[in-house]
């Protein structure tokens, strides 16, 4: 099965609320959250009082990520917060391998990240630690951006390491995703897909939730 994970960046924050709720109501179980610390990617968001104030009204599951040069310290408030799974950057300058160990020890699914210029291969000794790996397709930091093909490539290899890995790790791909090209990361091996402008800013996101799903039974996902 396809899960939508909406990105928050791309709501109207004025109407954050009213946002969450329509998430619910187009049948959708997932939220991303992007929480940016200016350092590791040039933009910054929110922190751990947004997720735990979306969570104190919500009962979607908090795909939260985590663009910090410095997630482990932060890994107890967004636990704390409400998050269902924290994904870090591989990239990140803390340990990785410290920082999925602290997550899952905590109770909470742990994911991990690459950036487009980051090869899979780079996070294959993790994937035992992982729930999740989430495929950058867009430089991060800023939403809008169009889909880089080049990471759309990542997924079948990513695919293979998880097989060997025996366990059920989920493959996500953030940056660019749209109606008109849901089906081709679909195709390439994506359980998750992060949506953003492509969504809340549609004229008609019921329309683009049943497109989605579409492609995913012609996938045979």
């Amino acid at each position: 099965m396809i899960e939508l994970s909406p990105s928050v960046l791309g709501a109207d924050l004025m109407r954050l609320g009213e946002e969450v709720k329509r998430v619910k109501e187009l049948g959708i179980g997932w939220l991303h959250l992007d929480h940016m610390d200016g350092h590791f990617v040039p933009n910054i968001s929110f922190g751990p009082d947004f997720v735990a104030a979306i969570r104190r009204e919500s009962d979607l599951f908090l795909d939260v990520h985590l663009m910090l040069s410095h997630p482990l310290a932060y890994v107890p408030a967004y636990v704390k917060a409400g998050s269902d799974l924290i994904t870090v950057h591989v990239e990140a300058e803390d340990d990785p391998e410290t920082t999925l160990r602290a997550i899952r020890e905590s109770g909470v699914k742990a994911g991990i990240s690459i950036k487009p210029n980051t090869p899979p291969e780079a996070i294959e000794h993790l994937l035992p630690l992982c729930d999740l790996v989430l495929v950058m397709t867009v430089e991060p930091g800023f939403g809008g951006q169009g889909l880089m093909d080049s990471c759309v490539d990542k997924l079948p290899v990513l695919r293979e390491m998880i097989a060997r890995t025996g366990r059920e790790i989920l493959l996500e791909v953030d940056g660019g995703v749209k109606q008109e090209n849901a089906g081709k990361v679909i195709a390439a091996g994506a359980d998750v897909l992060v949506m953003g402008t492509g969504l809340f800013r549609a004229k008609d996101p019921a329309a683009v939730v049943a497109a989605v799903r579409e492609e995913a039974r012609a996938c045979g996902r």
